[in-house]
This record gives structure tokens, C-alpha cells and sequence, in this order.
């Protein structure tokens, strides 16, 4: 799996931030080791605007690029951290049930026409 992009919108993304990302990218790494080619994964992180002064004002979103489709995951929070770990957790969530779906299409192929 590759990193393709991390985008800042309206925030300025310290080396910090990347690194934090590219640390919690790696357990989606781990799950698309078995697709046949590679995964592509962009980010963006940003604030919702600039005037927002409480509430989940952070947002996260992950786009993967997996064989046969892209997996969308978006979170809010009032922290960025904790709504990367939690775009994150979606994502996974994502990966395994694609992951289950092909398994489970290559063991259960539909019948062909005769």
C-alpha cells in the first residue's frame, strides 16, 4: 500500500501529523497484503472552517483505492488525532468485509451459464 497524498485544508500539517498518519496506516498495510495489486491510499485532514471555535471542527477522511472499488471513510471530532484513530478503525472495518466478500465469492462462484 502506498500513501499517495496527505492534503491540509485549512491547517497547516506539521511532519508530526504525517507521521502519525503514516504510523496508523500501517495496520491497513497489513490488510491489503492480499490483493493483487497495490493499494493506494489518499488523506485529507483539515478544519470544518476557520471562525469554528467549539464542536468537532477536525475532520479526517482516507480514500483507498482497492481492486474493484474505493473505500470512503470520514470522521469529526474535536481532536485530529482521535478522529484519524477513528477514520482509521472505519477503514479497517472496510478492508476486512471487501476482504471477506472476494474470499467468499472465489470459495461460493455463482453458477454459470450452461
Amino acid at each position: 500500500m502506498t500513501i499517495s497524498s496527505i492534503l491540509g485544508t485549512n491547517m497547516e500539517l506539521t511532519d508530526a501529523i504525517k507521521r502519525y498518519v503514516e504510523e496508523r496506516a500501517e495496520v491497513l498495510e497489513k490488510l491489503t497484503s492480499g490483493f493483487e495489486s497495490t493499494a493506494e491510499l489518499r488523506v485529507e485532514l483539515g478544519k470544518t472552517s476557520q471562525h469554528h471555535t467549539s464542536g468537532p471542527f477536525f475532520f479526517a477522511e482516507f480514500h483507498m483505492d482497492v481492486p474493484g472499488t474505493i473505500l470512503t471513510a470520514k470522521a469529526e471530532g474535536a481532536d485530529l488525532y482521535a478522529a484519524i484513530d477513528e477514520v482509521r478503525d472505519d477503514l479497517k472495518r472496510q478492508l476486512v468485509d471487501r476482504k471477506e466478500k472476494v474470499v467468499d465469492q472465489n470459495r461460493h462462484p455463482r453458477p454459470g451459464k450452461e
